[in-house]
């Protein structure tokens, strides 16, 4: 896990996301209500989680099924996210206790969500997941074939398709980032543009703690921060 964050520690983290996330959506003409702030809560313990709750937190995203089975009794109320990779098999352990699974990767995927959603009486929020660096090592849609994704799962009972998330390819420099995100809002209006039924495209989800306000100047609507906010984690456990 994580070592234990004090009070002040997180206090001081989140004033300054909030002064990097403002400044971002000054530089590019765009307001408060405009982006989201989710907290990624990978390794950290739920009574930090609570407390990141209580100074204002609305939105959390878990990466590993395990990790939230086991936290999310213990929350506050909250919107919870999913927003790691999941594998089929493990969709039926989260369909009822997250509002959103944001790491839609596959058609496979998304029918197994479709099907557990239909068995738990819900109606799942997803996003696609758009491979948008290209990268062999990553999965998610190739953008050419985002939006033939984006028609065949929103054919699918019992899902909603929100919108996008991208992960860019890992850089030194997070300014290398900004080509993909500018790639990323394109497709992102593109797609909202064809007015596809079953798909608002209301959410383009990019940026992390490293580069979060470049992908607000470049159009995120929500952000997933950890780092910045709890601190560095070992990721090892």
């Amino acid at each position: 896990m994580m070592e234990k964050l004090s009070a002040e520690e997180f206090d001081r983290n989140l004033e300054e996301v909030q002064k990097r996330l403002k400044a971002a959506l000054e530089k590019s003409g765009r307001s408060e209500d405009e982006v989201t702030l989710l907290a990624a809560t990978k390794t950290v313990d739920p009574d930090t989680v609570n407390y990141a709750i209580d100074k204002g937190i609305k939105y959390v995203g878990e990466n590993r099924v395990q990790e939230l089975l086991s936290k999310y009794k213990l929350l506050k109320p909250v919107h919870s996210h999913f927003i790691g990779h999941l594998q089929t098999n493990k969709v039926k352990d989260i369909i009822d206790k997250v509002e959103m699974i944001e790491s839609v990767h596959s058609l496979k995927l998304a029918n197994e969500i479709s099907k557990q959603a239909a068995a738990a009486k819900v109606r799942m929020d997803v996003l696609l997941e758009i491979n948008i660096g290209n990268e062999e090592t990553k999965s998610g849609f190739a953008p050419n074939a985002a939006e033939n994704a984006v028609r065949e799962i929103a054919k699918l009972p019992n899902i909603h398709i929100k919108g996008l998330m991208c992960i860019p390819p890992a850089a030194d420099v997070p300014e290398d980032a900004r080509k993909y995100f500018r790639n990323m809002y394109k497709l992102f209006l593109d797609i909202r543009g064809k007015n596809i039924d079953n798909s608002s495209m209301s959410v383009l989800s990019m940026g992390m703690s490293h580069d979060f306000d470049i992908a607000v100047s470049e159009g995120a609507t929500l952000v997933r921060v950890g780092t910045s906010l709890f601190g560095k984690r070992n990721y090892n456990i």
